[in-house]
C-alpha cells in the first residue's frame, strides 16, 4: 500500500521556520576546598551534591532546625539518597586559599563574629539528644549547645566582603560557642607563627584576636575560656587529620604533607603566647 509523501521543502523554506532549542541544562561544576570529600562536592544549578556524612540524620535535623527558626546562614537539605545529600547552593564566595584581600580585613573578621553569634542564637533552642554525632570535643568545653566545630575559612561564604553563611556541618555536635570561637580565632587571626602568615595580617595576631573576641559579644570569663581553648582546639582538629591519614585517606594525607610543619609551628606559637592570649582576652 502506497502512502503519500509530504512535499519536499526548499532550503529557503526550511530556513524561515524557527528552530526549537533543547532545554537548558543546569551548570555542573565541582566545588573547591574540600579535604575529606575532595573532588566529590558538585554544584548542579542551585543545588550541591555531596557525600552524606556518617551522622547525616543528626546533621540534617540540625539544618532543619536552623531553617525552621529563620536562620539564613546555612544550607537547607533538599534530599538524601544512596549516600548522597542534596543541599541548597548559597551564592557567594568561599574563603578558599589563596584568600582574597577583602576577606582578610578587620571588617571581614568582625562579620565572622557576627555570623557565629547569629548561629549560636539560632541553635540554642535545638535539642541534640537522641542523635549520634561525629567526634566529641573535650568535656570541659561542652555546654550542650551544638557548635559547628569546623569554622575553617573554606567553610564560610562571603558576599561583598562579609561572612553570610556557614557550610559543611559534618563535624557539628554538642560543644559550645567558646569552642567555635576558638576554632575561628585560630584560623582568622590567625594564631600562627609569623613565617607562615604572608598577607596583611602578619604581625597582628594578638590585635586581631582581641578584635574578634570583643566582636563576639562574650563576657570576660568567656573570652578567657576561648584563650584557654586554643591549644586543645588545635589538638582536637589535627587529631582528626592524623587519624584519617593513619586510616589511609589520600585527601587528608596530601593535606597533611603540606601543613604538618606550619601546624607544629602554630602549636608552639600558641603555647609560647599563652599569657599574651589571656591578656588579649581581658
Amino acid at each position: 500500500m502506497l502512502t503519500a509523501r509530504p512535499a519536499a521543502r526548499s532550503p529557503q523554506a526550511l530556513s524561515t521556520e524557527p528552530l526549537s532549542s533543547p532545554p537548558a541544562l543546569p551548570a555542573i561544576a565541582p566545588l573547591p576546598g574540600a579535604t575529606a570529600n575532595r573532588g566529590l562536592v558538585i554544584r548542579v544549578g542551585d543545588a550541591v551534591l555531596r557525600p552524606a556524612p556518617p551522622c547525616w540524620r543528626a546533621t540534617h535535623a540540625l539544618l532543619a532546625h536552623l531553617s525552621a527558626v529563620g536562620f539564613d546562614g546555612a544550607p537547607r537539605v533538599l534530599a538524601v539518597q544512596a549516600g548522597i545529600e542534596v543541599l541548597t547552593y548559597i551564592e557567594g564566595q568561599a574563603a578558599v586559599p589563596p584568600i582574597p584581600a577583602d576577606l582578610l580585613t578587620d571588617s571581614a573578621l568582625v562579620s565572622v563574629a557576627d555570623l557565629l553569634h547569629r548561629y549560636h542564637r539560632a541553635v540554642a533552642s535545638f535539642d541534640p539528644s537522641g542523635y549520634r554525632w561525629r567526634r566529641p570535643i573535650p568535656a570541659q568545653f561542652r555546654t550542650g549547645l551544638v557548635s559547628h566545630n569546623d569554622v575553617h575559612p573554606a567553610n564560610l561564604i562571603f558576599r561583598d566582603g562579609r561572612a553570610i553563611a556557614l557550610i559543611d556541618f559534618d563535624l557539628a555536635g554538642p560543644g559550645s560557642a567558646v569552642w567555635d570561637i576558638a576554632t575561628a580565632a585560630r584560623n582568622w587571626a590567625p594564631l600562627q607563627d609569623e613565617q607562615d602568615v604572608t598577607d596583611g595580617r602578619q604581625g597582628r595576631a594578638l590585635e586581631r584576636f582581641r578584635i574578634f573576641l570583643h566582636a563576639c559579644e562574650l563576657t570576660r570569663s568567656e573570652r578567657r575560656r576561648v584563650a584557654e581553648a586554643i591549644v586543645p582546639n588545635h589538638d582536637w582538629t589535627y587529631a582528626i587529620v592524623t587519624d584519617a591519614v593513619a586510616a589511609g585517606h589520600q585527601g587528608f594525607a596530601d593535606h597533611w604533607s603540606r601543613v604538618a610543619e606550619p601546624v607544629a609551628r602554630a602549636r608552639r606559637w600558641s603555647l609560647r603566647h599563652q599569657r599574651d592570649l589571656l591578656a588579649a582576652a581581658r
